[in-house]
């Protein structure tokens, strides 16, 4: 059994997952089936699994297809299929029992079974609430449900939304886990939430019950779960923001990671919530671009001299804007950060910075005009173009 680290997949994820299930792992996992599928014959599961198809498949399709050939070797009454996901998952246990081991930086999943099994639930057990969510709660102690959840919360959203709430004080880390990752409004990959983008307050009893949990991975979904309110619903989080800041060091990095976006969009609350003020007396000198034309694949490079004017020390928050090319002709903004931390009085520090443009899976580049700013405390300082070119 692989275990691997929990991080939000992207395409490069995926293309690698994918490849996860392969002769090796289908040998493992009809090996582990027949215990429970005791006239589960091996070779007609791989069979059909890796068909004429199977290549040309992505990763989620790959599952998908995997948990259609599981049903056609499982009991036909989806309760009795249930019982024997669960008695797999007990087998498992046994043959790993650290399963679920946490320390402060980092929890463990099994990607591998856990994937096929959700799929699994989402696609034939949208109709069977109880067994569905009695599996789920199980399974998300060895991987993780979030997606799975979503489809039950759109089908059921106040039977699902009780239901998460309870999850919150549950004994495993995992569960507890899911009842903020389960509910997040903009998580990636899963089916969109659009009754909790619009209202998203039957999540904050949840995350309220979270944000003190020992698992630093439930606190990181709490902060997930807030920024993606924030999009949405800036002001909900705001309020909640000045409530819980404070509270502790934990509470206190929840709350910071959780406002990111809106830090990033300058906003001034939020900004003076953390001890940033304006930017009187603070001022950019000598920006220079070292790299006017920049390569597809290689960095933009510049800098500046960042002046603290002030007859007192000052907390800053300096980033930089970089607008990307669109297909269309129109310019895109990103933030990036630089630094967050406190510069002496009447002081001058020359910042240099590399931004890449190697090529990745999650944004298309387009040659053409591109732009750069600084910004200090939210507030953004002139633009300077430079252009991007094919390699």
């Amino acid at each position: 059994m692989l275990f691997l680290q929990k991080n939000l997949f992207n395409k490069d994820m995926a293309e690698a997952f994918k490849n996860f299930y392969n002769v090796q792992f289908f040998d493992k996992f009809t090996k582990e089936l027949k215990l429970v599928i005791n006239d589960l014959d091996e070779r007609k599961f791989v069979s059909l699994s890796m068909d004429n198809e199977w290549e040309n498949r992505e990763y989620k399709q790959r599952i998908a297809h995997i948990a259609t050939v599981l049903k056609k070797f499982l009991p036909t009454d989806y309760k009795d299929a249930i019982a024997k996901i669960l008695e797999l998952l007990d087998h498992v246990e046994k043959e790993q029992p650290h399963i679920g081991v946490i320390d402060d930086t980092k929890f463990t999943l099994t990607l591998e079974y856990g994937a096929i099994l959700d799929s699994y639930i989402e696609q034939y057990g949208l109709d069977d609430y109880e067994n569905s969510v009695k599996a789920i709660e199980r399974i998300t102690q060895f991987t993780s449900c979030e997606f799975v959840t979503h489809p039950f919360i759109v089908r059921y959203p106040d039977k699902m939304m009780k239901q998460m709430l309870i999850w919150s004080k549950h004994e495993h880390w995992g569960v507890r886990r899911l009842a903020s990752e389960g509910c997040r409004p903009r998580l990636p990959w899963a089916m969109a939430l659009p009754d909790l983008k619009k209202d998203p307050m039957p999540i904050i009893p949840i995350l309220e019950n979270l944000k003190n949990d020992p698992a630093k991975s439930v606190r990181l979904s709490v902060a997930n779960n807030l920024n993606d309110i924030a999009k949405d619903n800036p002001e909900i989080v705001i309020e909640l923001a000045k409530k819980w800041h404070g509270e502790s060091k934990e509470v206190d990095w929840i709350v910071k990671h959780g406002c990111r976006t809106l830090l990033k969009q300058g906003n001034p609350e939020v900004m003076e919530l953390f001890g940033l003020g304006g930017v009187k007396n603070i001022s950019i000198e000598s920006f220079q671009i070292s790299t006017h034309q920049v390569k597809v694949g290689d960095s933009l490079e510049f800098c500046f001299n960042l002046l603290n004017n002030n007859d007192k020390k000052v907390k800053i928050r300096l980033e930089y804007g970089i607008y990307y090319q669109k297909a269309n002709g129109t310019l895109t903004k990103k933030v990036c950060k630089i630094s967050e931390k406190e510069y002496t009085a009447n002081s001058a520090i020359r910042i240099n910075r590399k931004h890449s443009f190697k090529v990745v899976t999650t944004r298309k580049l387009h040659p053409g005009l591109h732009q750069v700013a600084v910004i200090i405390n939210g507030t953004e300082f002139e633009k300077y173009d430079f252009e991007l070119v094919e390699s």
